[in-house]
């Protein structure tokens, strides 16, 4: 599940992303000549010190006072073509430089003059602009159909109730459910790979075993991309198993996995509208069976591997498979947001300073965002996150991971309950599953031991930062 994963990660570069999700939030301020409303001003919070950073670039280039202003707007964004320049009248069009994302800033004088400034992630960069160029647009689909005739949604109970926290288990034990219990984990997920005309014996395994351990049961449940050639027939199919699933009682099913790549779903077809018509039948066979199973999206493999272009017939990259989703109406068919991060070499907190660059999938906070933001509101369900150390596997990292070679086991395991600690609070995550509790290091390219709780001398430090974290 995890080493094409891998390799599309190796190919997300600056100059690759595109696309990225529109935060747009717009902050006004009712009464003039009220101070500026800005993010908290503590020195290491990015998005103050990137306010900071364009307002100072703008009264410097334009000689005006902005300590008071009418309104301000931010949007995260991208700046193709041309770079973070494009906005700028350059005496030569090719000075521009090569900085393709980061954060705008669209700024209201008391008087009515308005301003705007592109700031890179890093605040390396700054462009006053000559131009104002208005929010762009949410990426839309490319190359796919979808149907327009969707079915109307049934009603069920949706994704209420707080925070809570998991992991994916290979064996749920009695030694298992310790960590987990030491880890102050409440669910446990499983991944079933489904064959067409198989049975719910499976499932009802899975849901049974949890039980048996006190834990709530995710099911991840994906098909076979090569079974999927009638696809009006393999959707109808997916829909009824996954509803019989559901009427055994599990806490929630996440409908497939990775759909934007081709390892999941078939060459030549990965689209977020086409996916959304799998999605839309699953949740609606899911709340007929049974109202109360929270249905996540099946969370996309993050990548940039498709640079500009978006897509290709071997997969797209998460942003514009999640923007298509979007477009097709898929947060209609959603409990909670599907969304993976396995990349991270620095703690959640930072929103730079990753050696490999500064695409977002790099980084907790964007990587949320990234999510959150074409949905409507919808929380966010993290169905893998982890945090790779191969510091105690006792061999070489495989190649296709070497981003993660200098990762600590003591880093592991801090990440982890740091990045519980910021999705909690964030307000905008329902569930968190750690990838993974105790996988094995089984030796081969994908190197599962190493993103494990469970280390490999049988200790587990991340089940105490989690506990304490977690209350526990």
């Amino acid at each position: 599940m995890q080493t094409k994963t891998r390799s599309l990660w190796q190919g997300a570069t600056l100059f690759g992303f595109v696309g990225l999700l529109i935060v747009a939030f717009a902050l006004s301020v009712s009464p003039v000549g009220v101070e500026a409303q800005e993010p908290t001003a503590t020195p290491n919070d990015p998005l103050w010190r990137a306010f900071s950073t364009a307002r100072e670039a703008i009264e410097e280039e334009r000689s005006v006072d902005l300590t008071l202003v009418r309104n301000w707007e931010f949007e995260q964004a991208e700046y193709q073509p041309g770079g973070i320049d494009s906005c700028v009248d350059l005496d030569d069009p090719n000075s521009g430089r090569e900085v393709y994302f980061g954060w705008t800033f669209t700024l209201t004088s008391l008087r009515g003059d308005v301003y705007q400034a592109r700031v890179s992630f890093d605040l390396t960069a700054v462009a006053v602009c000559d131009r104002i160029n208005a929010a762009a647009p949410a990426a839309t689909a490319v190359p796919g159909e979808v149907d327009p005739n969707l079915p109307a949604p049934v009603a069920g109970s949706g994704a209420s109730g707080s925070f809570e926290l998991g992991g994916h288990v290979l064996d749920l034990s009695n030694n298992t459910r310790a960590l987990m219990d030491r880890a102050g984990m409440t669910w446990a997920k499983k991944q079933l790979r489904w064959n067409l005309g198989e049975g719910t014996g499976t499932a009802a395994s899975m849901i049974n075993s949890a039980r048996a351990q006190g834990k709530k049961i995710l099911l991840g449940i994906v098909g076979q991309p090569s079974q999927m050639g009638n696809f009006d027939d393999y959707i109808n199919q997916y829909a009824n198993f996954v509803g019989e699933v559901a009427a055994l009682g599990p806490d929630a099913i996440e409908v497939w996995n990775e759909p934007n790549i081709d390892r999941e779903w078939p060459n030549g077809q990965v689209n977020g509208g086409n996916y959304t018509r799998l999605l839309a039948a699953a949740f609606n066979s899911i709340k007929s069976r049974n109202g109360s199973v929270i249905v996540i999206s099946g969370a996309p493999a993050p990548s940039g591997y498709w640079g500009a272009a978006g897509c290709g017939n071997d997969g797209c990259n998460d942003d514009v498979f999640m923007q298509q989703m979007a477009s097709a109406g898929a947060a209609q068919y959603l409990d909670c947001v599907g969304l993976h991060y396995n990349e991270g070499i620095v703690a959640p907190t930072q929103n730079s300073g990753d050696p490999r660059g500064e695409y977002p999938s790099y980084y907790f906070s964007s990587m949320l965002q990234r999510g959150y933001s074409p949905f409507g509101g919808k929380p966010v369900c993290f169905t893998e996150l982890g945090y790779l150390s191969g510091e105690d596997l006792g061999r070489p990292i495989p190649g296709g991971f070497a981003w993660a070679a200098n990762t600590t086991v003591a880093q592991h395991a801090n990440w982890l309950a740091g990045a519980a600690s910021a999705a909690a609070q964030s307000g905008r995550v329902r569930l968190m599953i750690v990838w993974n509790v105790d996988f094995p290091d089984q030796g081969g390219a994908d190197p599962m031991g190493g993103y494990a709780m469970l280390r490999k001398d049988g200790t587990c430090p991340a089940c105490d930062a989690l506990g304490t974290v977690m209350g526990g």
